[in-house]
């Protein structure tokens, strides 16, 4: 996890001075406490030319200076410009968006939690491993499957994730004052926010186990003290997964050895006389570890993801290969056309098929009989419309780790079983690159997503434990467990506890056990919830989410039907891109 939400490229640089930034405030507050015993916010103490020096030597200032755009009628590779209005909304490497004020501990940055005995609405916030271990964890064996969606329809939900939202760890790895390894230590200190296990785990030795995790890079700001977090990436569905959303980034990928606008392809091995997406540029990598012997490096693709598992990889070689195919055929049809816009309008085309596959087809799926209330029909580009990614949208989207199998399935041609591991375990497939190039390319995986099916989330069977047990254990020795990261990242980020988002979906907020089995529709799981959280308020909000029960024809429950459909109503009406396709085409929503 640390390999691909480590900031690389300008957004490590934006990151790198919201750090400076941060540590700085921390350093004076520290300095100020002697003349100033009571609370008190460090911004209103400083003076406008003091903040102004700080954000100057930071390096923040330079982030909000004005923003000139061109009259290009592409997109740029960053989102900036796409609301002329305000150039940064939607734009990488900005700050998510807040739609409840977010609720620390201390009222700015520590999140939920942090100071484990301290009472919120009169109870302790249980440990997230224990969260996981009481109400996600069941046997696999048991799993059931969904009959209605195979597991095409998950991984197409991680690869539109991937268009629009990352959130990178802060770079720094240890503790600023003490200088504590955050992977080789269990304490608590900015910025390592361990996961604590619980005395009845299995993990539990001596009392001084936990799982690693770094908490989210902050964003600039001495506006507000509040602590905001950065996405990285383009907040629009635009295939920045598969151009970048960093211009850097961007030229790596493309082929610039002619002008006929396409992207670069990998030249030590093809899939079938198929091209294979580049290489990362780094043998010793992170892929190449996986099986020492075949030293496959990692893929190099729009978002660093690419390499996570091989589904995944499968979908960023098949965009690979398409952007290359339209725009050969562009140039046939129009040879006049420079390098550039072929590759600018074949990108628009790969863009618009992103969003004709989303608003058609896949969310009205998974949205179900909420689709229509949540996510109404498009009208027209409003740019008085905050596109930007929430905060809230980053953990509810996270549903989608409850619909993956716990292994991934390959098939030959005719359909037959991929020999000799026709099926493998998640766990062991993470980074192996080396699965995709040397044994049969992407058409088995393909193929395995068509014709299983998708796991189907249930109120006692949530998430598998090759995600739960075993996240990344191949390479980390010591697997993650993913639901666990769910709710210490929402921790994380100050998201409010369940029943604030239920009220900001306009739906009820139960009080208690009995209102909370009627939202539920199940009284042992209600139950469960209060005995670890002790009031509905306090309820995480992802796993409050997935445990309320599917809407009809959909694959999630009222409130995550809310809180995506919201966000992709701004995501489509705030875009100004959607408002030129839509006079073109009737498939958008």
């Amino acid at each position: 996890m640390a390999f691909f939400k480590q900031p690389v490229g300008t957004t490590r640089n934006v990151i790198r001075s919201a750090d400076y930034l941060d540590m700085t405030l921390k350093l004076i507050t520290e300095k100020l406490k002697t003349t100033h015993p009571g609370p008190f916010n460090v911004s209103d103490v400083l003076t406008e030319e003091q903040k102004q020096i700080i954000s100057q030597l930071s390096g923040c200032a330079y982030q909000y200076l004005p923003k000139v755009c061109d009259p290009s009628p592409y997109r740029s590779i960053t989102g900036e410009c796409n609301n002329r209005k305000k150039p940064i909304l939607g734009a990488s490497n900005t700050a998510y968006k807040h739609l409840l004020r977010p609720e620390y501990e201390d009222g700015i940055s520590l999140p939920r939690g942090w100071t484990q005995s301290r009472p919120i609405n009169g109870f302790t916030l249980p440990l997230a491993r224990n969260v996981s271990n009481e109400i996600v964890k069941f046997r696999t064996e048991s799993m059931t499957l969904d009959k209605d969606r195979s597991l095409m329809f998950m991984q197409w939900g991680q690869w539109l994730d991937h268009d629009t939202d990352l959130t990178p760890d802060t770079p720094v790895r240890s503790t600023f004052f003490e200088g504590i390894d955050c992977e080789k230590s269990c304490v608590q200190a900015h910025p390592c926010f361990p996961l604590m296990i619980p005395p009845n785990d299995h993990r539990y030795v001596n009392g001084s186990e936990c799982i690693p995790m770094f908490r989210s890079a902050p964003v600039c700001s001495l506006v507000t003290p509040v602590r905001r977090h950065i996405n990285a990436l383009t907040s629009y569905v635009d295939g920045s997964q598969v151009y970048g959303s960093d211009i850097k980034v961007a030229t790596m990928l493309r082929n610039n050895n002619n002008q006929l606008g396409l992207l670069a392809v990998n030249q030590q091995f093809t899939d079938n006389g198929f091209p294979f997406l580049p290489f990362n540029g780094n043998s010793e990598d992170l892929c190449a570890r996986t099986n020492q012997s075949l030293g496959v490096p990692c893929f190099l693709a729009g978002d660093r993801r690419v390499s996570e598992q091989p589904g995944l990889t499968a979908f960023h070689t098949l965009f690979l290969r398409e952007h290359n195919r339209i725009a050969t055929e562009l140039h046939k049809f129009n040879p006049s056309w420079s390098g550039e816009i072929l590759y600018q309008e074949t990108r628009k085309i790969i863009g618009s098929i992103q969003q004709k596959i989303t608003y058609k087809d896949w969310l009205p799926m998974l949205l179900g009989s909420e689709m229509s209330k949540v996510l109404p029909r498009y009208k027209s580009y409003n740019e008085d419309e905050d596109p930007s990614i929430s905060d809230v949208f980053t953990i509810a989207f996270r549903m989608g780790h409850t619909l993956i199998q716990p292994f991934i399935y390959r098939l030959a041609d005719g359909y037959r079983p991929y020999n000799p591991e026709p099926k493998v375990q998640l766990h062991k497939t993470f980074f192996t690159t080396w699965r995709v190039v040397r044994q049969g390319g992407i058409d088995p995986v393909l193929r395995g997503m068509i014709v299983n099916k998708a796991k189907l989330n249930c109120q006692d069977k949530m998430m598998v434990d090759e995600l739960r047990e075993r996240l990344f254990q191949m390479i980390n020795q010591t697997g993650l467990d993913l639901a666990a990261l769910n709710i210490q990242r929402g921790r994380d980020h100050g998201l409010p506890g369940y029943n604030a988002w239920r009220r900001f979906c306009g739906l009820s907020a139960p009080r208690n056990v009995d209102e909370l089995s009627t939202v539920l529709k199940n009284k042992k799981l209600a139950e469960h919830l209060i005995k670890l959280y002790g009031t509905p308020e306090n309820i995480d909000v992802w796993v409050g989410g997935v445990s309320e029960p599917l809407v009809p024809r959909g694959k999630t429950g009222k409130l995550f039907s809310c809180l995506i459909g919201e966000q992709f109503r701004r995501t489509r009406d705030g875009d100004r891109y959607v408002s030129i396709l839509s006079k073109k085409t009737t498939t958008m929503q």
